[in-house]
């Protein structure tokens, strides 16, 4: 048995991976949502960057709608996994508040809430300036945002329950209102017939900024930005454009 109170989940990107498709996660049609505000505001755009891709089930399903794409992420583990999922794309591992590719993109994605982990104010601002400074002039902003202060629902329980690939994997998480932020436990458990059973805890504190602070980090970035809450239940999405791009 292993315990972690980190975001161990992180380095363990094959549990993470097996979980969320296992438990049905909607991938395709989230892409296709994402690609639909592009494709409505850039009709032409031809190229994709996926920030925080984790192990890159969007941006399989994105990639082939352009003629470019890649990836960025934080963790190496979760890069390895993105690689198998998507081979022969570039990925890079790289902060989203500081990386530098060196090029722009038409698009650029940052999905599945990645960047309510970023502690401050500071830090989305700078995030999304870095963002923006990776799209060509006429390029859409995508971004996940994590629940507003005024969405977040403090006591939350969540538990799922999958079994693929021969080992079954069994998750519950508890989540609270601390100040600015939510703070969630989540317990996991495995279970294989070669590694038998192993716990570990992640612990993971993601800023609850308002509707405003992502809006006015968008316009300090250049962009226009507009909220869509969308049709699927969850925090919405963020999609920002240079002011005299195709609205």
């Amino acid at each position: 048995m292993t315990t972690s109170t980190d975001t161990l989940i992180y380095r363990r990107a094959d549990v993470y991976h097996d979980f969320y498709q296992g438990r049905g996660k909607d991938y395709r049609g989230e892409a296709a949502a994402v690609l639909a505000l592009v494709r409505e505001r850039a009709p032409g755009a031809a190229s994709l960057l996926d920030v925080a891709c984790g192990t890159g089930a969007h941006l399989r399903e994105l990639s082939g709608s352009f003629a470019e794409a890649a990836g960025v992420d934080l963790s190496p583990e979760m890069l390895a996994v993105a690689a198998r999922n998507n081979p022969g794309l570039p990925l890079h591992q790289g902060d989203m508040r500081d990386f530098r590719l060196g090029r722009r993109f038409s698009a650029v994605t940052c999905m599945f809430s990645s960047i309510g982990y970023l502690r401050s104010t500071a830090d989305l601002r700078q995030a999304v300036r870095n963002l923006a400074a990776h799209l060509t002039p006429d390029g859409v902003l995508v971004v996940e945002p994590w629940w507003f202060p005024d969405t977040f629902l403090t006591g939350w329980v969540g538990a799922d329950v999958v079994t693929t690939g021969g080992r079954t994997i069994s998750r519950v998480s508890h989540s609270v209102r601390e100040g600015s932020a939510s703070r969630m436990e989540v317990h996991y458990t495995v279970a294989a017939p070669e590694t038998g059973i192993e716990h570990f805890t992640d612990t993971h504190v993601m800023s609850l900024f308002d509707r405003g602070t992502y809006e006015a980090a968008f316009r300090e970035a250049g962009l226009e930005p507009h909220y869509t809450k969308g049709e699927a239940a969850g925090p919405g999405i963020f999609v920002g454009t240079r002011e005299g791009a195709r609205a």
